[in-house]
Parts: C-alpha cells; structure tokens; sequence
C-alpha cells in the first residue's frame, strides 16, 4: 500500500498561520479529523513530494461538530462537518499535531449532547 503525506493548516491562525497536523498514513480517499480548526488548508503528497491533491480555504459549514472529514475527489480535497456513521469504521482519524488512529467505534445522542467514541492507535519502529 502506497504512503502519503496529509498537511493540515490553519491559515487563519497568527499572521501567517499555523501547522495544525503533519501525518503519514496509507493511501486514502477519506479520512476524518479530529477537532479541525474554522477554516483549513489541505496539501496531499506521495512519498517522492509530489503533490496529489489540495484544498484551500475549507470552511467549517454548519454545526461545529468533534468530527471533520475530509474527502478526495481527483485532485480536490472536499471538507464535511460530521457525526461519523458506520462507513466510518476502519477510517483513520487525524489528531491536532499529526498523530493517526483507526476509528473502531462511534455512538451520538440524537441531539448531538453527548458522544462516545474508540479509536486505536497503533506505531512500530
């Protein structure tokens, strides 16, 4: 499996904007995000540099929810305020700084008051 370089960053943030999460994982067309600042600017690079898809200034639309996910479309990357559901299940979930788990599990109260949710995180050297 192919790994790629997912760079998260907040470009509201201080004069000229913040890094928010630098991760390598496997290949992926989605993949959620944990906490994502207001507005944020994905660069999406395989391991030589080369860049394979990109999105500017992805504004939070709606509710500001615990969960963003981010989808790539050819070249785009698209954002979405969620509350994940059961295709989620196996997704990895960016956290702010980089780190990178797998969601396992995720329930929500209907009204959005209350969440609970398992993610694994895994490394080796």
């Amino acid at each position: 499996m192919a790994t790629e370089i997912w760079d998260l960053w907040y470009p509201a943030a201080a004069a000229q904007g913040l890094p928010f999460a630098r991760a390598r994982l496997e290949a992926a067309d989605r993949l959620l995000v944990h906490a994502a600042p207001p507005v944020l600017r994905v660069e999406v690079r395989d391991e030589q540099g080369v860049r394979l898809a990109f999105g500017e200034e992805l504004c939070r639309e709606g509710d500001q929810l615990p969960m963003t996910r981010l989808c790539r479309e050819g070249g785009t990357i698209v954002r979405q305020e969620v509350w994940p559901d059961r295709a989620d299940t196996g997704r990895p979930v960016i956290f702010p700084g980089g780190e990178v788990g797998v969601l396992l599990r995720w329930w929500n109260a209907e009204d959005g008051s209350e969440w609970r949710w398992t993610v694994e995180l895994y490394n080796h050297r």
